[in-house]
This record gives structure tokens, C-alpha cells and sequence, in this order.
């Protein structure tokens, strides 16, 4: 039984893995460089993101920055504003053609002077290419198909691997140390199933909580385990004014009151509503919080710049909570360096695996094509070698 069970542990993981290896391989190693994203962003566009602060001046009302934004670009409406706490960084504002326009233009602005010192089409820049790839290999909804199929054959890839892997008596020592010195062939081999063992576990939870992302009903699995109900939908409330005549203050207001409300330090997203009738939302995310993606949400009036509903962390339900810690938990950024450093050599083994178990095969392929040799009598039998990572 034994035998049978490796034996069909073996064809799963080769034919998945031959299906699938490209898009891992493609998945992981975008994942790697998304682990850093928020330390090298600021890197990679210094001039769109940071400014050198003045001594003593002080920050512009962000109506005033806006005005700019949209005097500069007319047309465009306001769909959102960034506003870092570090002294040293950019104002930024999303400019849309319409409210449901898909591209966004980015306008940096130097907080200190008004002035634009900067701007960018969101979809061209670098990270968000990036994304776009390890998500559904910028192939839109067929591309999210193929990239929640992958992943999906992936875990059944690395739950076969393990039974191929499974030590005996004989090759204990062999299944956890890596021979370096060896020839190539053992040295792949080892790189692909001792690697792939130390790193199972992690890039096992990593695959699996990928999955939200892929199929709805994953997502929902989650929500009903917590709460017993799927994810409710969140909107912004109706807007308790009617379209009036807005204040000249109502970005900097919201701003003020959104740091009064929640004095911690981190950044603040102002979002405008695709519809007038609803109320505008200001998000800000607790960097002092004991893990990421620790985010409230607070309502204001479009017209007025009222707060209208407060929606706190604090107050969210299980499943809620559970879904924002998906996310850190996917990037390795649950507990800042020490987990995005396992997330980024864990990344990186798990591209590398679809390599390796590559040149594993293609190596046992040369070999069989030079093993078989032409029938002479109808008795000669062919031997037909195991293909698999437990013979090497």
C-alpha cells in the first residue's frame, strides 16, 4: 500500500508540477519582491514620494493642494488622498477621467510649497505591475483563473512531495542535510526536496490564504467559520446633506478631525464616494498597532466635512479581523522585518522549486531515452522507470 500511495504521489506531483511551474514560478518570485514593497516604494520614486521639509514652514490646507491637483489636470476628478505622516513625504491625490474610470493619474505635492513635484499613472509604475502579475499574470479574469488553478494544484504539489520525501531508515540523515559538495544531479535534488521540506509549512500557509484572493468562496469559508455568515458588503453611509455648496476647508477639516479621533501615527487615505448621495470615507492604518493592516474607518459629509459614523477595529467582528490579518500573514508582514524576511527566503525557495523539479525530470528523461534499447525478440522487456524525486 505503501508503494502504491508513492506511486500516485509521484504522478501528482510531476504532471502538476509540469502543469503548473511556470505560473509558480512567475506567482513566487513576484511575491518575493512585493515583500519589501513599503520600504523600497519610497526608493524606487524618491521624487514622487519624498520632500525636503522646510524649517519652519508649515503644511498647506489640503484644499489647497487639491485645487492645484485639479486646476492642473481639468477634467479629473478627485478619487483619493494620501497623506503620510512623516514630515518628509509628498501629499498624493488619484485623479480619475470619471468616478468609475478604471486608470487612475497620481499628482504628488510638496505639502510645504503647493507645488506638483511629480506624477504617474498608477497601472505603469513598477509595483503595481508587479502585482498585477502575481495576481492573475496581468491577463485580467482568465489570468486569475489560471493563477487560482496554479495555486490550488500547488498545495496538492507540496502535500505529494512531502509523501515523496518521507524518510526511512536507510536515507534518515540524507533527508535533511544537504550534500554540497555532491555532483550536480544530488545537489538538485536536494535543493528541490530538502528545501522544499524546511519551507513547506510556511509556503503552505502562504498558497492557502493566496486562495481568498482567488475564489469567493474561500473568502466567504472564513466569514462563516468566525461568524457564521458570509462577508457583509461595505459601503460608505448616505450622505446626511444634500448637494450644496461645499466648504472651502472640507479636506483639511476631515484630516484635522480624522488625527483628533485617532491620534496613533500612520497614513491616512481619504476616499471619494463614486456617487454624491454617499459620504466620504477617511481610513487611517495604526502604525504603532502589535501587527499590520490594523485600519478604522470613520464617515464624514461630502458637504460639510461632519463626521457621520465611526466603524473602529475595535468594534469589527471575528471574521472581520480575521480577514485583515490574511493579508500580513500572505506578505510576511505580521510582525514587520523578522516575518518579511522569512516571507522573502521562503518566496524565493518556493520559485526556485519549480526549477529544480524541472531539471529533476528532464535529467531523468535523458536517462530513459538512453536506457531503452530497440526490441530484438518479442520476449525483451523494457524496463520502465519510476519517474520521481524518491528514486534519486
Amino acid at each position: 500500500m505503501a508503494s502504491i500511495g508513492k506511486t500516485i504521489a509521484s504522478k501528482l506531483h510531476l504532471w502538476l508540477g509540469l502543469g503548473s511551474g511556470l505560473v509558480v514560478f512567475i506567482v513566487a518570485l513576484t511575491g518575493s519582491l512585493l515583500v519589501f514593497e513599503e520600504e523600497l516604494e519610497p526608493i524606487i520614486y524618491a521624487k514622487f514620494h519624498t520632500v525636503t521639509p522646510p524649517a519652519s514652514a508649515q503644511r498647506l490646507p489640503l484644499d489647497q493642494l487639491v485645487t492645484t491637483a485639479t486646476t492642473q489636470f481639468p477634467g479629473k476628478k478627485v478619487s483619493r488622498i494620501e497623506i503620510e505622516p512623516q514630515p518628509d513625504r509628498t501629499v498624493i491625490i488619484g485623479l480619475q477621467q470619471s468616478k468609475k474610470a478604471k486608470y487612475i493619474l497620481s499628482v504628488a505635492l510638496n505639502p510645504y510649497t503647493g507645488k506638483i513635484v511629480d506624477t504617474r499613472q498608477e497601472e505603469d509604475a513598477f509595483y503595481s505591475v508587479v502585482l498585477r502579475l502575481h495576481r492573475y499574470l496581468c491577463l485580467g479574469d482568465t489570468g486569475k483563473i489560471i493563477t487560482g488553478i496554479s495555486c490550488s494544484a500547488f498545495l496538492i504539489i507540496m502535500l505529494s512531495g512531502l509523501i515523496l520525501w518521507w524518510p526511512n531508515r536507510q536515507n534518515r540523515k540524507q533527508r535533511f542535510t544537504i550534500k554540497w559538495g555532491a555532483s550536480f544531479k544530488r545537489l538538485n535534488w536536494d535543493l528541490h526536496a530538502i528545501f522544499g521540506f524546511y519551507v513547506l509549512p510556511f509556503v503552505f500557509l502562504i498558497a492557502s490564504t493566496g486562495l481568498i484572493w482567488s475564489y469567493k468562496w474561500v473568502n466567504n469559508l472564513l466569514f462563516y467559520a468566525f461568524d457564521g455568515k458570509p462577508q457583509a458588503k461595505r459601503e460608505a453611509p448616505v450622505n446626511p446633506t444634500a448637494k450644496a455648496h461645499k466648504n472651502t476647508d472640507l479636506y483639511e477639516k476631515i484630516y484635522a478631525e480624522t488625527n483628533r479621533l485617532l491620534p496613533y501615527t500612520g497614513l491616512i487615505t481619504l476616499t471619494l464616494p463614486e456617487k454624491d448621495s454617499l459620504s466620504i470615507t477617511a481610513s487611517k492604518k495604526n502604525y504603532e498597532a502589535a501587527i499590520s493592516n490594523i485600519v478604522d474607518f470613520l464617515y464624514f459629509d461630502n458637504q460639510t466635512g461632519d463626521l457621520v459614523k465611526k466603524r473602529l477595529y475595535d468594534d469589527e467582528t471575528r471574521g472581520f479581523k480575521a480577514r485583515r490579518v490574511v493579508f500580513p500573514i500572505h506578505t510576511g508582514s505580521l510582525l514587520g522585518w523578522p516575518t518579511k524576511l522569512i516571507a522573502l527566503f521562503v518566496a524565493l525557495i518556493a520559485a526556485s522549486l519549480p526549477v529544480t523539479g524541472f531539471l529533476i525530470w528532464w535529467g531523468k528523461r535523458k536517462k530513459t531515452k538512453k536506457t531503452v534499447a530497440p526490441r530484438k525478440h518479442a520476449s525483451t522487456r523494457v524496463p520502465n522507470p519510476q519517474i520521481g524525486v524518491q528514486n534519486a
